[in-house]
């Protein structure tokens, strides 16, 4: 069986980034920087920025992106860039801010707008190089060619697959999640939870992919609730920082399967963040895929904490039961009630997770409009109870 890896073309991690930002700079004529309000204020986006003055370059921020954005959002923030003139895009966010920043790379060519993008991925051609500097430690969005946008008449979030998104130079630089509030830390490390063990169990997955997944497993399971629940602990969310990006090289080198083809409606739909989202979703679809995937929990239990002697039904049930203590233990919601949707929501639930195939046919098991209706029935119960 054949494998490919693609790669971001430099990837730097450390405490001192600025100055791997400062010499990829030299020689360009205009960035533009990509961000948001939340973030241009932290200490280590300060950082960046200050970096960035340094150079004396002509510096164009757009520092009021959307959070989840629509195409028609994303598409007004591209716009803008391409009013900039700029010729080097650095992108200081979360998953949203980088996947716009990744649409701008390629949205240059005429008529090249991010509708239609939608329709047809491949039409887009990088004209811009492209830094990404992750705030939070879970999308893994600086190591992929995805961007994933709100098309509100769909009530889904679709990605746009195009390999020339993939970054020419990431940054994980462990001062930009030190101020990360625990909320955040806790949803995108479990989006990153998400990408490695779907990356892992995906019908796609490769020996790249699962090398990735399973170093970015043992990471998560070791750093993520420290990383969430004590402020102090450095280390926990640098390990994080790396596990995200880990998840994000799985992604590119496999996909993704049930977990984030059944959670885009829940974001599309009611604008349920995307960790959460997963995290909503990730339980039942693993209970689910279990009859499929004792071997591969297996491994994954061997990875993060191995059972000498035990056989691999058990160490699959352990893993799961591991698993589930971990999403508890940061505190992060697993049904919708708190979302306030309704059983009158499960047909609609079903007729737009089952549209996500491209994500679907990923599933170690296969997924009917059946199963997903008993996967969707399972968090809209449980949340009434």
């Amino acid at each position: 069986m054949s494998a490919l890896l693609k790669m971001p073309g430099q990837v730097r991690f450390g405490n001192d980034c600025e100055q791997a930002l400062q010499a990829f700079a030299a020689g360009y004529r205009k960035i533009c920087v990509f961000t948001d309000r939340a973030v241009i204020g932290t200490k280590g986006a300060q950082k960046m920025l200050g970096a960035l003055a340094q150079t004396g370059l002509d510096v164009f921020t757009l520092d009021e992106l959307h959070p989840e954005p629509t195409y028609k959002q994303a598409q007004e923030t591209v716009d803008a860039f391409l009013g900039s003139g700029a010729d080097l895009i650095v992108a200081i966010g979360g998953g949203s801010v980088m996947d716009i920043a990744k649409l701008a790379s390629i949205a240059a060519g005429e008529g090249c707008t991010v509708e239609k993008l939608l329709e047809n991925p491949s039409a887009g051609r990088k004209t811009v190089p492209t830094v990404m500097i992750p705030t939070t430690a879970g999308t893994g969005a600086e190591a992929t060619p995805n961007s994933i946008v709100t098309v509100p008449e769909k009530g889904l979030k679709i990605g746009i697959v195009n390999e020339q998104m993939i970054a020419d130079l990431v940054l994980l630089d462990g001062d930009m999640i030190a101020e990360l509030p625990a909320p955040i830390a806790a949803a995108t490390g479990v989006d990153a939870l998400c990408h490695a063990i779907e990356c892992y169990t995906s019908r796609k997955a490769t020996a790249f992919s699962n090398l990735y997944a399973l170093e970015a497993l043992r990471l998560i399971f070791a750093n993520l609730e420290q990383a969430c629940l004590n402020p102090e602990a450095r280390e926990a969310k640098n390990a994080m920082l790396l596990a995200a990006f880990y998840g994000g090289v799985a992604i590119t080198a496999s996909g993704t399967t049930a977990v984030h083809a059944l959670s885009y409606p829940l974001g599309g739909r009611y604008h349920i963040p995307h960790g959460i989202s997963n995290a909503i979703m990730l339980m039942p679809v693993m209970r689910f895929n279990a009859p499929a995937c004792v071997p591969a929990f297996a491994r994954a239990m061997d990875a993060v904490s191995p059972m000498p002697g035990a056989d691999d039904a058990e160490k699959a049930d352990q893993f799961l039961r591991r698993m589930q203590a971990l999403i508890d233990a940061v505190h992060i919601p697993t049904t919708l009630n708190e979302y306030h949707v309704g059983m009158e929501e499960l047909e609609p639930l079903v007729e737009a997770g089952m549209a996500v195939q491209r994500l679907l046919v990923n599933n170690p098991r296969p997924v009917t409009a059946e199963d997903a209706r008993a996967l969707y029935r399972q968090v809209l119960e449980e949340g009434k109870a």
